[in-house]
């Protein structure tokens, strides 16, 4: 018999068995409860959902999540070359946007590829030759749906030696991504964590917390909420979406309605005491030991002496400790307050290929011009304050060689 893999494309996630599911994206990662709930969002005008059933001799063996999008591209350029494109834009456009295939998730902060580990540890088929599988499969589709890049979104540390072969092989460059963000709890209780800052960064945190532990508020943990309170967590939602600079995708009503029946998804909750009026909210995934602050949502009429962010931070640190969690994951953006809390900055690598081979180099040029400080302001101010955090990315300046 020949052996070989194969991919075929699924439309979605309730077309591949649960049984796969659960072993090729077990916690920490998002699990097909997650990509059913973005499914069921009404998220068609941003995204189209598809996914890469990986087989190995008709017996399925992986699952590639992938989506399509229109990319606004002042989001990767760096900004020496924004006015240009700005410029170009007012004539044509469509050349504001780009139409893109990503493998990886819509909304996931970092990229995974799930693999049954059974298999690999079982076959001489490795994780080189399932990504360059994917890859073929993946131009091939790529083509179908007239995109003109193709993305490998947010990988983490762990792919790069394989998808820096992949790029060797079939011509992608890498491509500089917004860090997300992990803080490993120490201990068993808030105290400990509070040990774990530095001494500069444990007084400012508790600073603006004697203050904000002082505001009239309640804190709650919810799973399940009622219609009302959904209507109030989406209100908030979109304020804080309407203020970020980063956009990426914006999620709908139907988002918070589905993904509050999962048994994985929390609210924490900060109600005013006397009007009872939601102040702010932070959707949160339990996943094991590990959770993920996912999406919050504040109301900024609230005086700016309450401190709202970080008096929500510190009582999700709380839930994460009363449910035995080891880590957690806050993602992409807003990263002042992150490193102000503790997290750890992660790199995360986007590797390309556009089809038009010239517009290919051009990019490829371009990207040696971009890095965390270029991405975001906020970043960008940090890394001047603190040099020695800066991450180590010679292998981006090798593989663009």
């Amino acid at each position: 018999m020949i052996q070989q893999l194969t991919l075929e494309w699924l439309n979605s996630e309730s077309q591949i068995p649960q049984a796969l599911w659960d072993n090729c994206f077990p916690a920490p990662y998002e699990g097909q409860w997650w990509y059913r709930s973005l499914e069921c969002s009404h998220l068609e005008k941003q995204f189209t959902f598809t996914y890469g059933l990986i087989s190995y001799n008709g017996e399925p063996v992986g699952i590639a999540p992938a989506f399509v999008m229109d990319v606004p591209i002042e989001l990767v350029m760096p900004p020496i070359v924004l006015p240009v494109i700005k410029l170009i834009g007012k004539f044509i456009p469509s050349f504001l946007y780009q139409r893109t295939f990503f493998i990886g998730s819509a909304c996931s902060d970092e990229g995974h590829i799930g693999i049954d580990p059974q298999f690999l540890k079982n076959n001489e088929i490795t994780q080189d030759d399932v990504f360059i599988c994917i890859q073929e499969a993946a131009e091939k589709q790529a083509k179908k749906y007239n995109t003109s890049m193709l993305v490998w979104k947010d990988f983490p540390e762990a792919f790069h030696q394989t998808l820096s072969k992949i790029s060797k092989s079939k011509n992608l460059f890498p491509l500089v991504s917004f860090p997300s963000a992990l803080l490993k709890l120490k201990g068993n209780k808030t105290e400990d964590y509070f040990e774990s800052l530095k001494a500069s960064r444990r007084y400012q945190l508790k600073k603006k917390l004697k203050k904000g532990l002082s505001a009239p508020l309640e804190v709650s943990v919810i799973h399940l909420p009622d219609n009302q309170t959904l209507h109030q967590l989406y209100r908030l939602f979109s304020k804080t979406y309407l203020k970020g600079k980063t956009k990426f995708e914006e999620l709908t009503p139907e988002f918070f309605e589905f993904i509050s029946r999962e048994k994985e998804a929390h609210f924490i909750i900060l109600r005013h005491q006397s009007s009872n009026e939601i102040i702010a909210f932070m959707l949160c995934f339990h996943l094991d030991d590990h959770v993920i602050n996912k999406f919050i949502g504040i109301d900024y009429e609230a005086p700016r002496d309450w401190f709202i962010y970080f008096r929500l931070w510190i009582e999700f640190v709380n839930w994460s400790y009363k449910i035995g969690a080891k880590t957690i994951q806050s993602g992409q953006t807003a990263y002042p307050a992150k490193v102000e809390t503790g997290h750890q900055l992660i790199p995360l690598t986007n590797f390309c290929k556009h089809k038009n081979i010239l517009i290919h180099k051009i990019y490829k040029k371009i990207t040696g011009f971009i890095n965390w400080d270029t991405l975001d302001h906020d970043l960008a101010i940090y890394l001047k304050a603190y040099p020695e955090e800066k991450p180590n990315l010679d292998f981006l300046r090798e593989e663009r060689r």
